[in-house]
């Protein structure tokens, strides 16, 4: 408030509501949401996906993957898919391949602008990124700050996004991350949310929720597939 010179939260909320400050209330949602976020968060998604997901799709003769990383924040979990692949690619380098584009959204444009610059500290590197991939997928731009490689940032593409909006015009995918956002939401939005992003999913396609996430009343939609260790979702 202070930024925008108002005394008072009345004051806040009837700006808010002007058409001419989308500043006002982008600022308001970049300071509500939140960013907590590293390398691999939990391991056990990325496990999954490296181990059982990209060689489904190897043996399904895919041409090409679509996988949406809903929420994003500031890109660490869709550029660490993007490892992944990269490696994947690079230890099975006989095999059938195939493309993977990234889509990364998220609702705050402030997390949206440090995704797509792909540029971080030294001590964001630090959470949950080994010193190897620092140095494999990583170019140092100076003693405090490295920047993602080329061949894993063409991967991703960064979009703005609200969940509670429309996300049909989107596209299908194969697999869909939306962890540790859901339990943000009411449990009608959440059931509305996990509807839609069902009917994003081509068939057969796999959610991936946060560890302390779950489907609530929208299971019908979705088979639970138990992973070693872990749970995901395949889409019905």
């Amino acid at each position: 408030m202070i930024k925008f010179r108002l005394d008072n939260l009345g004051a806040l909320v009837e700006l808010m509501q002007q058409v001419a400050q989308r500043r006002l209330r982008q600022a308001v949602l970049d300071a509500m949401t939140t960013n907590e976020t590293l390398w691999f968060r939990d391991t056990h998604p990325f496990n999954i996906f490296r181990d059982k997901l990209l060689p489904e799709f190897q043996r399904d003769q895919k041409k090409s993957v679509r996988v949406w990383s809903a929420a994003c924040s500031s890109g660490q979990e869709p550029f660490s898919l993007s490892m992944l692949v990269d490696e994947y690619k690079r230890a099975n380098l006989g095999a059938p391949s195939y493309s993977v584009d990234i889509l990364a959204t998220d609702l705050s444009l402030s997390m949206i602008d440090v995704g797509r610059a792909a540029e971080y500290h030294h001590h964001a590197l630090s959470r949950g990124l080994t010193a190897e991939r620092q140095q494999h997928f990583f170019d140092s731009i100076d003693d405090n700050n490295w920047r993602v490689i080329s061949d894993v940032r063409q991967r991703v593409r960064f979009q703005s996004l609200n969940l509670m909006d429309s996300f049909a015009a989107l596209g299908k995918f194969e697999v869909v991350f939306c962890r540790n956002v859901l339990i943000y939401f009411s449990l009608k939005l959440k059931i509305n949310i996990l509807r839609r992003i069902h009917a994003a999913l081509r068939p057969g396609g796999y959610l991936i929720l946060g560890a302390s996430e779950g489907l609530a009343d929208a299971k019908q939609h979705f088979k639970m597939v138990q992973c070693s260790p872990g749970i995901i979702y395949q889409a019905l």
